[in-house]
């Protein structure tokens, strides 16, 4: 099957059997950077996306209901949950965790800061970056620096671009960021507050959470690229994870990450006329615990989705 075939396979970050030339030498460009980067420097990484708080939810609502675990915190140590629930299900959940790390962050799109839960440290972001990239791609044809009608590899650019999210194919992701420029890219994710350098590709909970919210809200691209992008974000190639366990009448928007020890997902949570979002990062030596994981994801989905729409 070509590289770039519309009829791609079901399947987790698929790459097509064959590879076209530009591909490669991306490739063996992208291999030399990550080598050069790792010897030569260290990523400097800020201590959070401003607004962050890894502390009690002090606000009103369902979410100010809860409780964040702090740094160094007892994981069992939160506040009750909306009225007359049990409070530490999500602390519980966390507190299972045995050979692997898990970080969550939850944000209200309306406003308000980035709430975050467990281990907050930087994460391999795996495909979650891909959001990123897409955005910053966007703001150039916005610009009127790229286009969606050129060609990258054998497709268009919009192409391209709804196979790297909806599909979350590497090749797409690979030729995308070529044409942005690792540097334009880093100075993307500065420029809406994220330290991000596509080399070293991590990311904590909060700042995915923190650009979910900052697309929600139209604060990132206009309205036509924001509803193109959200809607690539529907029923994608991988619906196991957060979208598994949201419940009836939820609509949900996300991008998952999956690569070697690494198990994410980064979702939006429409319901009722609010939207959330939930982002879980899962990290372990290897893939060998996903089953656990998973279900870790769902049983987290569960607890913080009953909390945000008690009503749904």
């Amino acid at each position: 099957m070509d590289a770039y075939s519309p009829a791609y396979p079901a399947g987790r970050h698929y790459h097509g059997a064959g590879r076209s030339p530009l591909s490669l030498v991306l490739s063996v460009a992208a291999a030399l950077m990550v080598l050069l980067a790792a010897v030569t420097s260290a990523v400097v990484r800020s201590e959070g996306v401003t607004g962050t708080v890894n502390a009690p939810f002090a606000g009103t609502g369902p979410v100010g209901a809860m409780a964040a675990v702090g740094a160094g915190a007892e994981v069992g140590a939160m506040a009750a949950v909306g009225a007359g629930a049990e409070v530490g299900s999500v602390a519980r959940i966390i507190s299972r965790v045995s050979g692997f790390r898990v970080g969550v962050a939850v944000a209200d799109t309306a406003g308000g800061p980035v709430r975050t839960f467990g281990d907050t440290a930087a994460y391999t972001a795996a495909s979650t970056a891909k959001l990123i990239t897409a955005a910053a791609y966007l703001r150039l044809v916005e610009a009127g620096e790229a286009r969606h009608d050129e060609t990258l590899g054998n497709y268009t650019a919009a192409f391209q671009l709804k196979s790297m999210i909806n599909s979350s194919n590497n090749d797409s992701w690979l030729l995308l960021m070529g044409r942005i420029g690792y540097r334009r890219l880093i100075q993307y994710a500065a420029s809406i507050g994220i330290a991000y350098d596509p080399l070293d590709n991590r990311l904590t909970p909060g700042e995915v959470a923190h650009v979910l919210t900052k697309l929600y809200a139209g604060q990132l691209l206009n309205p036509n690229d924001t509803a193109q992008l959200l809607g690539y974000m529907q029923e994608t190639n991988n619906e196991e994870l957060i979208p598994a366990a949201s419940g009836p009448g939820i609509t949900v928007y996300h991008k998952y990450g999956q690569l070697g020890g690494a198990l994410h997902d980064a979702a939006l949570l429409e319901h009722g006329g609010t939207t959330y979002a939930l982002v879980i990062f899962t990290e372990g030596a290897d893939s060998t615990d996903e089953a656990e994981r998973t279900e870790m994801i769902h049983d987290l989905t569960r607890a913080v989705v009953g909390t945000l729409f008690p009503a749904g």
